[in-house]
């Protein structure tokens, strides 16, 4: 008889992992409290994408005398019309996990769940009252949400989140972003693409201020922010906020620790006509009886042994295991078919050293593997090497050449331990390098590996070149 399996949440992690252990056999049943695809699609990667590809195109009309193209007039942002075309692709998205379901077999129940025992769940629907749903195995992966930070409250009028800005009805005149990570920065080009009198702050001293990624790209972006018109201050936090009719007015300090000094060290006072904060997430498992059910919860976060089992018969993926791992959708997935292979019978673990990031700013930011700092940090010998995109052929085509491929490998064996990439494309360039570490490959295959002429991706050969100083396309070592 076919194990029951139920799954918690049908975000990337919760929707992979009921396709998966459905594909191994098991009867699934997944339990969501909204619609399916969950943050991800309907309020982070999808809806931002579609956001974003508008903002390209209008970026692309702007300059189309630089193409020899003679423009019909300036271009006018028309919101609702690009809010349509979000939501299509959101709900073209969505009916695709439910056809998927429908596939594979697997059951649909809308509603919130708490655990109620042993092998038995509380499901709360929409409408009625509550229902028993029992099973052998439980999988989950409730995902994340967005958090407030004290005084800066949502209240989504003048304070808003990223959810929020994903439905706006108006552009506003001035946004303030608070957060200088992935979703922030990847908002401030959108809405200054669309018109949008952006400022950026990040308490910490760079943008992207994330450990595994080189320190040059966060400079390299945060050059490419000022020439757009976007202002940034980093080491900076917003102290206060006074609300308005008309916005808000925000004061600024230098972030608590921090050895600011001369205008740095003095408070800034902005207003703008919203606050849009975007400062991280926390785990979801609220509400769903974690703790009482004997789990393990560390900070909010579930803790789960190295095959991802929570407790006994119990799995857990994605957002709610915590910030120690990435907060990735494409990790949670990744999880997801370990856990169910596991929930049946397998032994599989995941690679969490080898897991491609991506944001989507102009131009995009990519890495994976590890950061210079970070190969010290564990002892290695390794050095770095680079190459700008803007002298390729196909970088001066676009018309897109910003950026930077820097390779950070050991030294003497050319091992590739990491790549940081900033440019056109690099969204779609980083997986070599991920295919490349997993496979313990050197900068001397990827030398030795023939690329396509003319492509962004030939950065890649000119820096393992670099590393070797067979750079043909570099001035030579002096």
């Amino acid at each position: 008889m076919a194990t029951q399996v139920v799954v918690v949440g049908a975000g990337p992690g919760g929707y992979v992992a009921a396709l998966k252990a459905a594909s191994l056999g098991a009867k699934v049943t997944v339990v969501e409290r909204a619609r399916v695809g969950g943050t991800c699609l309907h309020w982070g990667c999808i809806p931002t994408k579609a956001l974003r590809a508008s903002a390209m195109a209008l970026d692309t009309a702007r300059r189309l005398s630089e193409f020899g193209l003679a423009p019909g007039g300036d271009p006018v942002v028309d919101l609702a019309a690009v809010m349509t075309r979000k939501q299509k692709v959101v709900d073209t998205q969505t009916q695709g996990i439910e056809r998927l379901f429908q596939a594979w077999g697997v059951e649909l129940v809308q509603g919130s769940a708490r655990l109620d025992g042993a092998g038995r769940l509380e499901v709360t629907p929409p409408e009625g009252g509550p229902l028993a749903l029992d099973y052998e195995r439980l999988i989950l992966a409730p995902g994340s949400e967005a958090v407030d930070l004290p005084g800066l409250e949502r209240d989504g009028r003048v304070v808003i989140n990223s959810d929020d800005a994903l439905s706006l009805s108006q552009i506003p005149e001035s946004l303030l972003i608070v957060g200088g990570g992935v979703v922030g920065c990847e908002l401030a080009f959108i809405f200054q693409s669309f018109g949008c009198r952006v400022t950026l702050v990040e308490a910490l001293d760079r943008l992207l201020p994330i450990p595994s990624l080189d320190p040059e790209c966060s400079k390299l972006l945060l050059r490419e922010m000022k020439k757009r018109g976007i202002t940034v201050h980093t080491g900076r936090v917003c102290a206060a906020l006074e609300r308005g009719e008309q916005g808000a007015t925000a004061t600024l300090e230098p972030t608590p620790g921090s050895e600011a000094k001369g205008k740095a060290a003095q408070p800034l006072t902005l207003s703008a006509a919203q606050v849009l904060v975007s400062v991280g997430r926390r785990p979801a498992g609220e509400g769903l009886g974690l703790a009482e059910a004997g789990l393990t919860l560390e900070r909010g976060a579930l803790k789960v042994d190295r095959h991802l089992a929570a407790g006994a018969g119990i799995y857990a993926v994605g957002d709610v295991l915590g910030p120690k791992r990435p907060l990735l959708a494409h990790m949670a997935s990744a999880e997801a078919k370990a856990a169910a292979a596991n929930a049946l019978g397998g032994a599989e673990l995941v690679d969490y050293a080898v897991v491609p990031a991506v944001a989507f700013t102009a131009p995009e930011v990519a890495w994976v593997g590890l950061s210079l700092d970070q190969a010290a940090e564990l002892g290695l010998e390794a050095e770095t090497s680079s190459f700008m995109p803007r002298g390729l052929g196909m970088a001066q085509a676009l018309g897109e050449l910003a950026g930077v491929v820097k390779l950070v490998h050991e030294k003497g064996s050319g091992r590739l331990l990491g790549a940081h990439l900033v440019g056109a494309h690099v969204g779609e360039m980083v997986h070599e390098c991920a295919l490349a570490l997993r496979l313990g490959a050197s900068v001397s295959d990827i030398a030795h590996t023939i690329h396509a002429h003319p492509t962004m991706s030939e950065a890649l050969p000119e820096a393992a070149e670099a590393a070797l100083g067979q750079c043909l396309h570099l001035p030579p070592l002096k």
